[in-house]
């Protein structure tokens, strides 16, 4: 069963949450505050966390922040704020999606089906090698010929997509729906940046070249 943890201080709210998890067949634990949120991500296994940002002892991005000291599990956050700031800061220091409050129950159960069609991939593989270079998913760290490669964490969820894909050529439809979201509202030319970025990092310095551009279609890695 898909286990989520819902951390949310207005039991309203939550309440009405859990009820919709648990008619869609989802086990839902609820924490009504960040402290007792964080402890309960720590010490319970879950799938997924729906993390409110506006809740007391801890708040959500200081919660999410630490949780990503330990977990890469992930984690939508639920906000008031429509400020873009708080997106962004919630999605710099380690958040998958968002949410703006209030929202439709249907939109937030298509954000988590996305997350749950993901987790059947095997995504947490704790090493990822190809060729001459190695991801650990444990401590989160790239290494190519035994140099560390620093990341950002849209670099690295780039990266781990196209390892995890190895020899198959993603489209930038496809890289989009799975590092940016399905809902992802702007330019696909945004993947061209990125894997300029990721370039430079993992290829520039290095003789052979891991990513492949396929004209017209996307992206690939090989591993031979």
């Amino acid at each position: 069963m898909f286990k989520i943890l819902l951390v949310e201080d207005e039991k309203q709210m939550a309440m009405f949450i859990e009820m919709e998890l648990n008619h869609e067949g989802y086990k839902v634990d609820i924490a009504y505050d960040g402290r007792e949120g964080l402890n309960m991500a720590g010490e319970k296994e879950y799938d997924l966390i729906l993390l409110d940002i506006m809740i007391p002892e801890l708040n959500g991005i200081e919660v999410c922040r630490r949780i990503r000291q330990f977990s890469q599990i992930p984690i939508i956050m639920l906000t008031a704020k429509s400020d873009v700031s708080d997106k962004v800061l919630g999605l710099d220091i380690g958040a998958n999606d968002y949410i703006t409050k209030p929202f439709a129950i249907e939109e937030l159960l298509a954000r988590i089906r996305v997350h749950e069609r993901n987790k059947s991939i095997n995504y947490d593989t704790d090493l990822i090698k190809v060729k001459d270079i190695v991801m650990d998913n444990k401590t989160h760290k790239v290494k190519r010929k035994d140099k560390e490669i620093e990341l950002t964490k849209k670099e690295y969820d780039l990266l781990k997509l196209l390892l995890i894909n190895r020899n198959v050529v993603l489209t930038r439809d496809k890289i989009i729906e799975k590092v940016w979201g399905y809902d992802y509202v702007g330019d696909t030319n945004v993947v061209d940046v990125f894997i300029r970025y990721l370039r430079g990092k993992i290829d520039d310095e290095f003789e052979e070249k891991l990513i492949t551009t396929i004209r017209g279609v996307g992206y690939v890695i090989k591993d031979k």
